[in-house]
């Protein structure tokens, strides 16, 4: 166990070390305002997002109401059951399409709320959809029984069997069922990335396989005029939106800029970059911090999309991605030869220098979330003395890029701490963002013994899920306002 600080240390990394031979000389001392970067987003079109969502649940609801929700309440229990499945459906329904056009990567809607705040939204309203889904199921078939004088089992046997589009909707269920089912986190540490996307993908098939159900039974959807426009409405703008920002834009940048790969480079064990060349990448709307999902054209991996940082400011020659192997997939990029196309999808994600409003910054990352917070060392704007990198791994032989950023250290004037070592579990058993030589202060006074005057900083954090809710609330702890902490999370 170790703590080593690097302070503006004039190092000249050997032509050797991994990951500062000539390969990355076209990344240094460059500068980024030669590639295009994307627009910040509107301070607007968040609220306007937001509040989207939130009127589509009223409309969902007075629709309802219009067609006699509440007087089916009064009707005898039988028709309220109903009724109240119809209305449990319809919500299911609407946050299932919700759900789609929060994740079909909308260019605005993306930079306003970020990957991170949008895939936790996704997953809530995930498990809210599914919970009411089955309250619908049970609901409708309950109130049906009772309304006909019938079994439960044998009401739910001919509603499938004969009521138009229910098998499709049988198959739906089975389909979203399996999807929620591998979503619990526990669930999701037994399977591989890859065979977790794929899964994935068939909620997809499920929201399709459930359309036809509603456009020839739903009574809220055959009986109103209204309720037809704004079902359709809804249902043309998720497909839409996928088919656009999920598959054609795409496939028109990975086109245009025809990216191929030029050299794999190890760069600690387990950890590789990869460089990239492409057609016009100046035009290429990217900043460091941002990320892609790529698709190396090489094995059987091609199919399945992985998001990696970019890990050195964008070049108007050359891309770096750098990847820690966890799975199948990041494991075979260190075979990937030369002349290897890639598939890409973004850039995603708002860890970005547009995020700074002080002039003294903070960057912590731990493992392999060193990867984007490299890049933004590169792009953010500070003086010298101005910014400190923290970078937390378990082992010297773990820190990737140090003969990189000690370079970069001495070249822009910044401070690179590197803390090596087992994480610390507190008596309480809670887990620090510290190794374990900081046993005898709080998280916070350790932030505060590394970067003293941090709370007048702007904090940029990237690493795993719970190392980063610990550097989140030591930073609170040390006084930092909550806007002016920046996170992006590896976790999926």
């Amino acid at each position: 166990m170790s703590v080593n600080l690097s302070v503006n240390l004039p190092v000249n990394p050997p032509a050797s070390a991994a990951g500062s031979s000539a390969l990355t000389d076209p990344l240094q001392g460059t500068s980024v305002r030669s590639v295009r970067p994307p627009r910040p987003p509107r301070p607007w079109w968040a609220d306007i997002s937001a509040g989207a969502a939130f009127v589509s649940l009223v409309i969902v609801s007075s629709l309802w109401l219009a067609n006699g929700g509440v007087s089916d309440l009064a009707a005898g229990t039988g028709s309220a059951l109903t009724s109240l499945g119809r209305l449990t459906g319809l919500v299911a329904a609407d946050l299932l399409l919700l759900q789609l056009l929060g994740m079909a990567r909308i260019p605005w809607v993306e930079r306003s709320f970020g990957q991170d705040r949008l895939t936790r939204w996704h997953r809530l309203a995930g498990f809210w959809s599914f919970n009411l889904m089955l309250a619908h199921i049970v609901l409708v078939t309950v109130g049906y029984a009772m309304t006909s004088h019938t079994g439960v089992p044998g009401q739910l046997w001919d509603l499938v069997s004969t009521y138009p589009g229910m098998l499709l909707a049988t198959a739906a269920t089975s389909l979203l069922t399996a999807v929620v089912v591998l979503s619990i986190k526990a669930a999701r540490r037994r399977l591989r990335y890859e065979s977790w996307h794929l899964i994935h993908l068939y909620a997809y098939l499920g929201v399709g396989l459930a359309l036809p159900h509603q456009l020839w039974t739903g009574t809220d959807f055959i009986s109103s005029p209204a309720a037809r426009a704004y079902w359709w409405a809804l249902y043309i703008a998720a497909l839409g939106a996928v088919l656009i920002f999920r598959v054609g834009v795409p496939l028109w940048r990975t086109l245009r800029h025809r990216l191929e790969v030029t050299a794999v480079v190890e760069e600690s064990p387990g950890v590789v970059s990869v460089h990239l060349s492409g057609r016009q990448l100046h035009r290429l709307p990217v900043r460091s911090g941002q990320f892609f999902l790529w698709r190396f054209l090489h094995g059987d991996g091609w199919s399945r999309a992985h998001p990696y940082s970019l890990s050195a400011a964008p070049h108007p020659q050359m891309l770096r991605i750098t990847v820690k192997e966890l799975g199948d997939d990041s494991r075979a990029l260190a075979a990937v030869p030369p002349g290897t196309r890639a598939v890409i999808e973004g850039p995603y994600g708002r860890l970005t220098a547009n995020l700074q409003t002080r002039p003294r910054v903070t960057l912590i990352a731990a493992g392999i979330g060193i990867t984007p917070l490299r890049a933004l060392l590169e792009e953010l704007r500070y003086d010298a003395g101005g910014a400190t990198l923290i970078y937390r791994a378990r082992s010297e032989a773990e820190l990737t890029f140090r003969a990189e950023l000690d370079a970069l250290a001495e070249r822009r004037g910044a401070r690179i701490v590197y803390l090596t070592g087992r994480r610390l579990v507190r008596r309480d058993g809670s887990a620090s963002w510290l190794p374990e030589s900081f046993a005898d202060v709080t998280d916070a006074e350790g932030l505060r013994s590394l970067v003293p005057d941090v709370a007048a900083h702007d904090v940029f954090l990237c690493g795993p899920d719970s190392w980063a809710d610990a550097a989140q609330a030591a930073a609170r702890a040390a006084g930092v306002p909550s806007q002016h902490i920046h996170e992006e999370r590896f976790s999926w």
